[in-house]
This record gives C-alpha cells, structure tokens and sequence, in this order.
C-alpha cells in the first residue's frame, strides 16, 4: 500500500445512498474532520468478508465508538446498491456507513488494488483497517492476504485506538 501513517486521505469521488439514491461526493466531505475508522475489503457478499470483516465491526462498532471514534466507515470496490444491501444483510444499523468505489479511484490511489482475475473476482480492494484523525492516516493495518482477516480486524483495531 503506498498509503502510509500521518498522509492525508487522497480527495477522490466515492459513492454513498443518501435517501435511497446513490450520491457521488469527495471521500473528505464524507469522512469530515472527526476521528474515524475507515476499513476496506476485496466485496460484499465475499466469504472473509462477510463471515469475519463487517460482523466483527458490526460487532464491536459500540465499544470502538465509545472510544473515541466518531464515526466507522466500510469501503468495497462494489456499486452504492450492493454496498447497502450488505450493510442492511448485517444489520450495521447507524453506527458503520458503507461507502462504494466502484471504479476504484481511491482503491488505486492508495496503492490497494489487488488482482482477483484467477478467482472471477476482477480487481479488487486488499483488506485494510485505518484510525484517521482529520483525514490524517494515524494507523494502517493491512492484511498480507485477503483472505486473513487479524490485524484489520475490528477487535485488533480496537485495541490500536
């Protein structure tokens, strides 16, 4: 990843719903100044994903806030529609909101494509977890592989706050 500890978040375009449509909006409108979590994963609905990533920080999403965290953030190389209807699937309620890069502009950005062509997959988003303070990286934890999913985990990010 080409994203290091104290850069700032790059300002590209992600998609979000707002009121049931999808809404483009630079990814620094969306994250604002506060204290957040931004983690990353190869897609909704993949297996890792689904059965460890977004459940742990469904999970925990609670205690992390009570922490400090203003806000948790979950970005996939998938459309806004995919991204909610996996979020709604888990029940992430109002504390995580799910962001869309389908065109992975901040994926490439920040140096997290990865190739899943062999698995039908295309190019995807490597597993990361961020603590961003003011758009400003304070932590990054990236998986060697997509398929782990330890230091990007919720419950490791939590005990890094």
């Amino acid at each position: 990843m080409k994203l290091k500890i104290k850069d700032q978040i790059p300002d590209v375009k992600i998609f979000h719903l707002v009121d049931g449509e999808p809404k483009e909006q630079n990814i620094s409108e969306v994250l604002g100044s506060k204290k957040i979590i931004l983690f990353g994963l190869p897609g909704a609905f993949t297996a890792t994903c689904s059965k460890f990533h977004l459940p742990g920080y469904v999970k925990n999403s609670q205690q992390i806030l009570e922490k400090g965290i203003d806000k948790i953030f979950c970005l996939a190389v998938n459309d806004p529609y995919v991204m909610n209807a996996w979020g709604e699937a888990n029940n992430i309620g109002d504390n995580i909101i799910m962001l869309a890069d389908p065109y992975l502009s901040f994926t490439k950005l920040i140096g997290a494509a990865v190739d899943r062509n062999s698995k039908g997959m295309g190019i995807r988003s490597s597993r990361y977890a961020m603590i961003i303070n003011n758009l400003q990286v304070q932590n990054i934890q990236e998986e060697e592989e997509t398929k782990n999913c330890s230091i990007s985990s919720a419950s490791h990010v939590y005990s890094l706050i």
